[in-house]
C-alpha cells in the first residue's frame, strides 16, 4: 500500500524551520556564517530545502541543544576540528555554568534567610553579621560594605563589618559616629582646607577611631578578624587576578567630597598611621 500523503521533494524556509524546531531568521544566519549551504532559489525567487539540507539543519539544532558553539559546529562539518577538543571545551564550559548556578542558588537561599539587601553581600560578610538582630544595620552601613567588597573583596568587607557590628551594639559610639558624619558633611566647598575646624574634626575622628578599635578588641572581634585572615587569605590571593585593583577602583567610585573634607580624611589617615608606627 502506498502512503496516502506524499512528502514534498523540497520545502520553503518556513516549513524547514518549523520541522527543525527553529526560525527562518536562524536559518538565514546559518547561511550567512557558512554553517548551512544556501540552496538554490526556485522560480519564485525563494529558497527550496531538500533532504540533505534538512538533515544538516537537524544536526545543527541537535548540536546547539547540547551547547556546541556555531564555530565548533562549522569545524566539525568541515572535519577541520578535533571533536575531542571541542567536547573538552564544552565540558569545561558546562562545569563553569554549573558552578555559577550553584553560587546563584546559594545566593537565593541566603536572600531568603537574611533578606535584601544585606543578603546580596557575599556569604563571608553575611555570616559575620548573622548574629545581629533585624534592623540593627543601617542602609548606609550595608552600602559601605557593598563598596568595600567591590574594592577589597569579601575578606576586606568582612573585616570592615567589625566596625558596623560595634556601631550596632554600642549606642554611644553610634551617636558619636553620627555627630562626626554631620560635622564632616559641613566641611563643604565654602570651607578652606586650612580652616582650623578641619584639624579639630580630624582629631575627633581619630579619637573615635581608637574608641572603635578598643570596642572591637573588647568584643573579641579582632580575634575573629585574625581567623578570617588565616582561613581566607589564600582565597583572596586567587581573586586578585580577576578583581579590579584597589587603587584603580577607588578612583572610579564617586564621592562628592570638598577639598576641606578630603584634607580632613588625609589628616585622620596620618594620625592613624603615626599611631601604628609608634606601636611597632
Amino acid at each position: 500500500m502506498y502512503p496516502s500523503v506524499t512528502p514534498p521533494r523540497q520545502v520553503k524556509i518556513g516549513a524547514a524551520a518549523a520541522f527543525a524546531g527553529t526560525t527562518p531568521r536562524a536559518i538565514r544566519h546559518y547561511h550567512q556564517i557558512g554553517l548551512l549551504p544556501e540552496p538554490e532559489r526556485g522560480g519564485d525567487g525563494r529558497r527550496r530545502y531538500g533532504y540533505d539540507d534538512m538533515i544538516r539543519l537537524l544536526w545543527i539544532r541537535r548540536m546547539a541543544e547540547v551547547g556546541i558553539s556555531l564555530d565548533d559546529m562549522r569545524a566539525a562539518f568541515d572535519e577541520s576540528g578535533d571533536i575531542e577538543e571541542t567536547l573538552g571545551r564544552l565540558e569545561e564550559s558546562l562545569a563553569a555554568q554549573e558552578a555559577d548556578i550553584k553560587r546563584q542558588r546559594a545566593a537565593v537561599r541566603r536572600l531568603r534567610a537574611v533578606g535584601s539587601p544585606q543578603g546580596l553581600l557575599s556569604e563571608l560578610v553575611t555570616d559575620r553579621l548573622s548574629h545581629l538582630p533585624p534592623g540593627a544595620l543601617r542602609a548606609s552601613d550595608t552600602e559601605a560594605l557593598l563598596v568595600t567588597e567591590r574594592i577589597f573583596g569579601p575578606l576586606g568587607s568582612a573585616l570592615q563589618a567589625s566596625v558596623y557590628i560595634v556601631l550596632a551594639t554600642h549606642p554611644d559610639l553610634r551617636a558619636e559616629e553620627d555627630r562626626l558624619d554631620e560635622a564632616e558633611a559641613d566641611l563643604d566647598d565654602s570651607v578652606d582646607p586650612d580652616d582650623p575646624r578641619v584639624e579639630e574634626i580630624a582629631v575627633q575622628r581619630y579619637t573615635h577611631h581608637m574608641a572603635l578599635v578598643q570596642a572591637i578588641t573588647a568584643a573579641g572581634l579582632d580575634t575573629a578578624d585574625d581567623e578570617l585572615f588565616e582561613t581566607y587569605d589564600a582565597d583572596l590571593a586567587e581573586q586578585e587576578d580577576t578583581q579590579m585593583g584597589a587603587s584603580e577602583a577607588i578612583t572610579k567610585m564617586p564621592y562628592d567630597f570638598s577639598p576641606a573634607r578630603m584634607r580632613c580624611m588625609e589628616r585622620v589617615a596620618q594620625l592613624v598611621g603615626q599611631d601604628a608606627c609608634a606601636d611597632s
